[in-house]
């Protein structure tokens, strides 16, 4: 079983920049595909960013190209997503989530996770 807790949303102006953590709890935290994905009200759920465990390769959403890092950091069990020139469109809730699966690794599926956090609000003003 692994747990996943966010933090680090919060409100911010357009441009402007945040770091999400993701802490997670769990001994096989380095087995797993960990992803971020992202809710806006009345909108369904989206990828935003993903970390292969096997080959550390990082996959982005277009929206977010050149402006998210994602990282991971094994020692510490926690993933962050870095967050720049922030636009008003990013306003969401995010989302952390694992994925246990050995096999090919579809990092854009919501559906690939086993294991999801509980959120963090992030709202960007204009």
């Amino acid at each position: 079983q692994v747990q996943l807790v966010e933090s680090g949303g919060r409100l911010v102006q357009a441009g402007g920049s945040l770091r999400l953590s993701c802490a997670t709890s769990g001994r096989t935290f380095r087995n797993h595909n960990m992803g971020w994905f992202r809710q806006a009200p009345g909108k369904e759920r989206d990828f935003v960013a993903g970390i292969s465990w096997r080959t550390d390769n990082i996959y982005y959403a277009d929206s977010v190209k050149g402006r998210f890092t994602m990282s991971r950091d094994n020692a510490q069990n926690t993933v962050y997503l870095q967050m720049n020139s922030l636009k008003p469109e990013d306003t969401a809730v995010y989302y952390c989530a694992a994925d246990r699966s050995l096999s090919y690794y579809n990092y854009a599926s919501s559906n690939t996770y086993d294991y999801w956090g509980q959120g963090t609000q992030v709202t960007v003003s204009s």
